[in-house]
């Protein structure tokens, strides 16, 4: 697992409208997709469908507090949102593709975790991570911007590091390359 307390990152930064948006919208279709759609399946007659729709109602405003929290100035309270959110939407286990962490949730998770369980990436994975090709990563590590992990691949730290220690406001735009 990452090492979340090495170093007191800046909140998110500033996000564009755009951007808080676009978190949002993502967060909704997850959220949909990964868990109130298979549970309208199942309960989607009588009492039950009345239910699911509460549900969904519920949903669609604690995705807007979520989405505040994730952004918002409170690192600690970001951390435990991020981390009941990717416990919820991956219960079997957090295998997302590289591009995963283009979209704005990932972007806010490598900001605030890093990898949820990893201390170490791949060159492809780090590259993902920070919007830039495998080989610009490795050309950061042979310029000692970004550290090898011990165990091989990149330090999930130094990628997180990076990440925070930019000047400009993430950009949470879902094709940010």
């Amino acid at each position: 697992m990452s090492d979340v307390t090495t170093r007191r990152p800046r909140p998110a930064g500033k996000v564009t409208t755009a951007g808080h948006t676009a978190l949002v919208r993502q967060l909704e279709q997850e959220l949909e997709r990964r868990l109130l759609a298979p549970l309208g399946l199942l309960f989607d007659e009588g009492d039950a469908a009345g239910w699911a729709a509460a549900l969904r109602r519920q949903a669609a405003a604690d995705v807007q507090m979520w989405a505040a929290q994730l952004l918002g100035p409170d690192e600690e309270l970001a951390v435990a949102v991020a981390r009941r959110l990717l416990a919820a939407l991956y219960p079997d286990g957090f295998a997302v593709p590289p591009a995963w962490w283009g979209t704005p949730l990932g972007q806010v998770v490598a900001r605030r975790l890093g990898h949820p369980h990893a201390a170490s990436v791949t060159r492809t994975v780090a590259g993902a991570m920070l919007g830039i090709t495998r080989q610009a990563v490795q050309d950061l590590i042979n310029r000692g911007k970004l550290d090898r992990h011990p165990d091989g691949g990149v330090s999930v730290a130094s990628v997180r590091e990076r990440l925070n220690d930019r000047s400009d406001p993430p950009d949470l735009s879902p094709n940010r390359r």
